[in-house]
Order: structure tokens, then sequence, then C-alpha cells
């Protein structure tokens, strides 16, 4: 059964988090060991590491594991010490300068310092050496060290390890999904496959979790997926996959974008595992595959027939489906997209409604930008300043004059007034189309509403006027911009003075006053 987020397996090999509480302990009473052991240069070789988990092991051999109820407790002036007397010491002597401090290492906080030690392999196996002698290491500890020393590609002694774990009766399949995810972040695949190869031989039988694990930590890599293909083939004979393992192989073509190979991974799916709402993950990476791959009219063939076996996705694939073919500028794929996802219903919010509104009104279609304009409120999503005016600057470029001015008193009357550049555009718009009326009210409503600033709708409406000859208006409008400092650019006033000049007389004495009135603005 598949119920989880995205790649779930990615996740089964790394170590927990310490728990809440715990970093207070760490830091009054262990940081000054791990300092210690991290800046003292104690960095033997592979033979000697071996060695180090060797004799590890030997002890726990003899140990009687005996249990402890209580934490270490050291007072201030202890701690103080223990720092000046570990700083003090060679790095030869860290052993005897752990074993002096007094403190026992209980497991819970050997696995709390192993974490801290990452990037410390050598000063790790030293402290696990160490603690190993008096305490036998919990489960949890091995399965650290054997990632830390995989995460720091110390193979050799990562296998010691391994062993030592079966001899202790502490090997698990986590064990093994650490060591899959180290040989491929590694980018040694072959060495991966092989640890699953040989599983059975230290007493973990191979699973479909064992098969997944090792298919997600090929895939997490760049461009492997044909690598996990390849053990998916091999494998699928003998454990039978489920749906996880065909989501993990989805995952990765989508990643690649390989849309052939997820066409016929996807095929595979449904024969083996079926169909059910709670394979979501894989339908929404297949389906996301085609859609970012030029493909949409498939995917809204799948979504068609998803829908007949009641396993549409969710609302998060419809939006970023959405987001993909707003990018290809594919409005002829989104909108039967967004029916199947409202047919669903499921329920798109305001930033999905202005997405496929804006995408509609850059390629003009404004029947539906209007449709989904009326049908938002069905929706709970109520449209804002960015609705009305991707809409109404649609209307403007088509020079859709009469709707235009209907939409600018719906505008206001909803209190989303427009924006300055979409009121410029409106007025010049207005004027060419000869509805001077409705372009005069956008430039009254700009002033009395202080629709700022107001330079290029008041250019725009002195042009319009001038071109309709209306020399009246033109002159107590330019007169009333300049009172009010307002910018009229000289290509304006050169027009305004063509106008004013070719009327002859009063006109043009008119112009020269407008003209000595701007000069002394």
């Amino acid at each position: 059964m598949i119920s989880r987020k995205k790649n779930s397996y990615s996740n089964r090999s790394k170590p927990s988090q310490p728990r809440k509480g715990f970093n207070s302990v760490l830091s009054l009473k262990w940081r000054p060991w791990l300092k210690t052991l991290a800046t003292a240069q104690v960095f033997p070789s592979n033979t000697h590491l071996r060695s180090s988990l060797h004799h590890t092991h030997s002890h726990n051999n003899h140990y009687n594991n005996s249990q402890h109820t209580s934490k270490p407790q050291m007072c201030l002036q202890e701690q103080e010490s223990s720092v000046t007397y570990l700083a003090s010491v060679s790095p030869h002597d860290v052993d005897t300068a752990l074993s002096s401090s007094g403190i026992q290492p209980l497991p819970e906080i050997v696995e709390e310092v192993l974490k801290l030690l990452y990037g410390a392999p050598s000063a790790a196996v030293k402290f696990f050496r160490w603690a190993g002698l008096n305490q036998k290491h919990s489960a949890f500890a091995w399965n650290l060290m054997v990632d830390l020393l995989g995460k720091n590609r110390m193979f050799e002694p990562m296998w010691d390890a391994i062993r030592s774990m079966k001899q202790e009766g502490v090997l698990s399949m986590a064990t093994f999904v650490s060591a899959f995810g180290s040989y491929c972040v590694a980018h040694r695949f072959n060495e991966a496959i092989k640890t699953f190869d040989v599983m059975d031989r230290y007493g973990i039988q191979p699973d479909v979790v064992a098969v997944n694990s090792l298919l997600s930590a090929i895939c997490r890599e760049d461009n492997q997926t044909s690598t996990a293909l390849d053990f998916f083939e091999r494998i699928k004979t003998m454990i039978p996959p489920d749906a996880d393992s065909f989501a993990i192989l989805l995952e990765g073509w989508e990643k690649e974008g390989n849309v052939a190979k997820a066409k016929k991974t996807f095929g595979e799916m449904v024969i083996r595992v079926g169909w059910s709402p709670q394979y979501m993950s894989a339908y929404d990476a297949f389906l996301t595959t085609l859609v970012r791959g030029g493909q949409a009219d498939e995917a809204i063939k799948f979504l068609q027939v998803m829908k007949g076996k009641n396993c549409l996705p969710g609302l998060k694939f419809f939006s970023n489906a959405l987001d993909i073919l707003i990018n290809l500028n594919d409005s002829a794929h989104a909108v039967p997209l967004w029916d199947i996802m409202v047919g669903s219903g499921l329920m798109p919010n305001l930033i999905m409604f202005n997405a496929i509104i804006g995408l509609l009104c850059n390629n003009n279609d404004i029947d539906n930008a209007f449709r989904f304009l009326d049908e938002m409120v069905f929706y709970g999503a109520f449209p804002d300043s960015l609705t009305y005016n991707m809409i109404f600057q649609c209307l403007i470029k088509n020079k859709k004059v009469r709707e235009a001015g209907k939409f600018f008193y719906e505008m206001i009357k909803n209190e989303w007034p427009p924006t300055h550049s979409n009121c410029a555009a409106a007025i010049e718009m207005l004027f060419d189309r000869d509805d001077p009326e409705t372009a005069i009210d956008i430039w009254d409503y700009m002033n009395k509403n202080r629709l700022l600033p107001l330079d290029e709708s008041a250019n725009a409406l002195l042009i319009g006027l001038c071109n309709l000859v209306r020399l009246s208006e033109l002159k107590r409008f330019a007169e009333n911009m300049l009172d009010r400092r307002i910018n009229i650019s000289d290509s304006t006033m050169a027009k305004l003075k063509n106008a004013f000049y070719k009327k002859g007389g009063t006109a043009r004495d008119a112009y020269d006053h407008l003209s000595r009135k701007r000069k002394s603005s």
C-alpha cells in the first residue's frame, strides 16, 4: 500500500535528530570531549579503523549487559576541570583522557555524540571503541557508525562494522539501507546492488522494502533512473514490486523529463498493481512528466481515465500543472485541465484563478477570462486588484471600447481601481476609438482619488483632446495640470502648439500663455 510523501524511502537511512533536552546535556558534559576528539590529529589508516571496530566487538562479547537509569551528573567545576585536562593531552592519549574523566558513556549519549562526529570519522571510531570497552553498544549506535563510515566513503571499515553487527545480533534492514545510500552518493552503484545481493548471507531477507530503498537511493542521484530500472528489471521476477517501486521510478523519470520511459513504467504499473487512490504520488509524477514534456493532451486523456477509476490527483498536481502550462503559454490545454479539476470537486484558490485568468488574457481569450471571473465567487475566491487589472488591460489591448468602459465602472464600484499605467493606456485607447467622455471620467477619477503618478495619463488626455480639436477643454485641463506641477512633455507641447496655431487668432494667444506658464512653473 502506498501512502507517503514523495520518495519517502530517501529518508530511511538518515540519522534521527537529537531528542529534545539532549543538547543541554551534551553542551555541558560532552562537548569538551567532542572538541578533544574532533581537533586531535588522530586520523589512522583504514586498517587501524578496522582494528578499532574489531576491538570494540571483542570486548562486547564478554560484556554483561547492565541497564542504567540515570544520566551522568557533573558540577560546573568538574566540567571546567575536564575541559582543561582533555585539551592538554596529546592526540595519542585520547583514550586515556576519556577513561580518566570518570564519566560513564551511557548508550543514549553515545548515540548523540556519534551524530555530531560525522565530520571526524577517525575520532568517531576512537570514541566508539572506547565507549564499547565498558558498555555494550545499542543497535542504533552501531547503525550510526555504519552510516558515518559509509558517508565518509570508508567502505572497508563499514563492512567490518556490519560483520561485527551480525555477530552481535543487531544487524537490521536499516543497516543495509544506510549502505545503499552511502554507495549511491559515492556513485558506486554496482557496489550498492552487490550489497543488496549479499543481504541474505547476513541473515537479512531482501524484500520489497529493501528493493524500494535501493531504487530510491539510486534515483536520488542525477540521471541514474536507467540504472535503477536495470536493477528493477532483474529483481522483479524474484521480488514482486509494489506501487512504491513504480512511484520511485516515475519520480526519477519526472526529474529527468523522460516521457517515453515514464509511459512504459506507468503502463506496467497499471497491469501489475491496478488502480487505487492510494497511489497518488505515482500518478502525480507521471502526469507532471507528460505536462512538462509538452504532452498535455495525453495528460488530459489519462485524467479522464483516472476520473472513471476514482483516482484523480489532488490540488497540488493541478496547481503545479497549471504553472507549467502558464510557463509554456498553453491556454488551450489549461482550460480543459481546469474543468477536470473543478469537476472533481476540488476548490481552486485566488492564486490559481489569477494564474489562469492571466494566461487567458495573455492569449486574448477574453470570453474565457470573463467566464472564470464570474465563477470565482462559487468557489469562495473573490477577485482582487490583480484580477480586475489583468482583464482591464486585455480589454484595452484588444480595443474593446464598450466593454472597457463598462468594466472600468465595475472596478471602481467594487473598489478595485485600475493601475495608473492601465488608466493611461485606457485614456489613449478611448480617445482613439471615439469615447472621450469615458476617458475624461477616468482622468477625473484619478485626480479625485490621487491615483499617482498622473503624468502619463495627463499627457494622453491632452493629446486626445488635441486630436479632437477641443481647444477650450484642452486649455482648461492644461492650465490645471500646470498649476498642479504635472509634467507636460515637450512632444505633447509641440502637438498643442500645432493645434492652437492652426486655429489662429485667440487660440494662438492661448497657447503662448500656456507655454509661458510652463516655463515659469
